[in-house]
Order: C-alpha cells, then sequence, then structure tokens
C-alpha cells in the first residue's frame, strides 16, 4: 500500500522555527518530524512515500532524497497552498489503489495499523482515526458524525456548532474514489479545497466510512509549544515538574498554513 504525507505547508504559526526550513522539518526529539511520519508508514508496510511539497521544498528533498529505509520516495509539487484536497490531487497520477495518507505535521502513537486493518478488511471503502475530545474543543477540528455502525455519516470542517465531539486527527485510508470528490470540490469560505468536503461527496455518492477510535495520542505540531510537548510525550524524562500536570493536555487544531 503506497503512503501519501502532505508537507507543502508554510507553518507561519511555528515561526521563527520554519524561517528558514518548511515545518515537517522542524525537529521534534532529535529528528525531522517527517522522520517520524514516514518511520510510523514503513512500519504499517507502505512500498512507496508519496510526498507532497511546497514550501521551501529543497530542504525536504535534499534532505530524505529519493529513498526512506529502503522504501522509494516520489515528490509532487503544490505550487500554491489551496487546501488538503487540492494537495492530494497532485498525486492522483501515481496511485490506483486503497492508500494510506498523514498530514505532516503530526507526531502520533496511536493504533493505526487498526485504520490500515479496516480499510484491507473489504467492509469499507475508506477508513479515519478519530478522537473524543471536549465538546467546547470540537469546533476547532474537522468534526465526524457517526451512526451506530461505527460509520461516519458527516463531516464539517471546524464548525461554530459543532454536531459531535468526534474530530479527525491526520490519519486516514482511501481508495481513489476520493481523487474524483477532490475534483467536484469548491472553493469553502476560507478559499480553500477542503478535504472535509470530498469526504462529503463520498458520502453522498453512498462510500463507506468508517471511523476508528485512537487508542494513544498524537500532537498536531502547529505551534513551537507543540513541539515541546511532542518531545515531553516521546522522552519523558523531559518533563519538568511544573509541566507533569499539563502534558496530557488536548490536542491543537490540525493546521494546513
Amino acid at each position: 500500500m503506497k503512503a501519501v504525507v502532505l508537507a507543502a505547508g508554510e507553518g507561519t504559526r511555528l515561526r521563527p522555527l520554519t524561517a528558514e526550513k518548511p515545518k515537517g522539518m522542524v525537529e521534534v526529539a532529535g529528528k525531522p518530524i517527517l522522520t517520524h511520519c514516514f518511520e510510523q508508514l514503513v512500519g504499517l508496510g507502505a512500498d512507496e512515500l508519496l510526498v507532497v511539497v511546497g514550501y521551501k521544498k529543497q530542504a525536504i528533498i535534499e534532505h530524505f532524497e529519493d529513498e526512506f529505509q529502503g522504501v522509494p520516495i516520489t515528490y509532487t509539487h503544490q505550487r500554491e497552498q489551496q487546501g488538503l484536497a487540492h494537495a492530494l490531487l497532485t498525486v492522483e497520477e501515481h496511485i490506483d489503489e486503497e492508500f494510506m495518507l498523514m498530514l505532516g505535521d503530526n507526531v502520533f502513537d496511536a493504533n493505526l495499523g487498526d485504520v490500515v486493518s479496516r480499510q484491507q478488511s473489504e467492509r469499507a471503502d475508506a477508513a479515519f482515526l478519530v478522537e473524543g475530545v471536549p465538546m467546547e474543543e470540537a469546533g476547532r477540528y474537522g468534526v465526524c458524525v457517526t451512526n451506530g455502525d461505527g460509520e461516519i455519516t458527516n463531516v464539517v470542517e471546524k464548525p461554530d456548532d459543532p454536531p459531535s465531539n468526534l474530530v479527525m486527527t491526520g490519519f486516514y485510508t482511501f481508495s481513489p474514489a476520493i481523487f474524483h470528490a477532490c475534483h467536484m470540490v469548491s472553493p469553502s469560505d476560507r478559499g480553500e479545497y477542503e478535504l472535509s468536503d470530498a469526504v462529503d461527496l463520498l458520502l453522498y455518492s453512498g462510500h463507506t466510512i468508517d471511523a476508528v477510535r485512537m487508542d494513544g495520542w498524537r500532537i498536531d505540531v502547529g505551534y513551537p509549544e507543540d513541539r515541546e510537548r511532542a518531545e515531553q510525550r516521546l522522552d519523558p524524562s523531559t518533563v519538568s515538574p511544573t509541566d507533569a500536570d499539563t502534558a496530557d493536555g488536548p490536542v491543537e487544531p490540525m493546521n494546513t498554513e
């Protein structure tokens, strides 16, 4: 199964860490965020990494070159930052089967393999790793509505009035049907082609998407303090006594800048 990593964003909220490098190259626990992503995807059985680059793309290409731990890397270029659905279309010509998708600014220690297994079970056309958060925090995320069978029935991007507290975490599996849906998406109020809108089109056309509850943790490294939290998670010995009570706080929302 191929794996797509979206790593084109500028990471404006991570400045000054991203002044000279893309956010995927910001180091967490001594190695770039993208290295953490690639390690997990290769561990899940990825046989090719498709990396969507943009802002300061040469830093990524020169660091990783054309393979990672023996797995080939193919780079595609998102020339303008127009949303996740727009970024995903840059890999369309390279994919003709089910694939994994990871946002390249997340650090996970979670049951990603359960999502892949669900996709391969032939029960679902797609599967998402989802997490329950406090209702007052849900509006900062892509929010999922599910039915009694654990299937996603609706996705709303950062709603003012969240219909649930179940949110997407940044790890998905899809069939190639997602590309047709991405082509059909119109720009949102933010002027971006939203992945959540493409997902809704999949659902409207009768595709089944399963929600897999996260067992573990993830941190979206959107701000400098998120990098510190991720390092504390990966190496608990770095947690100071004053930090210990807050290290398990809620994750920050996913960022596409």
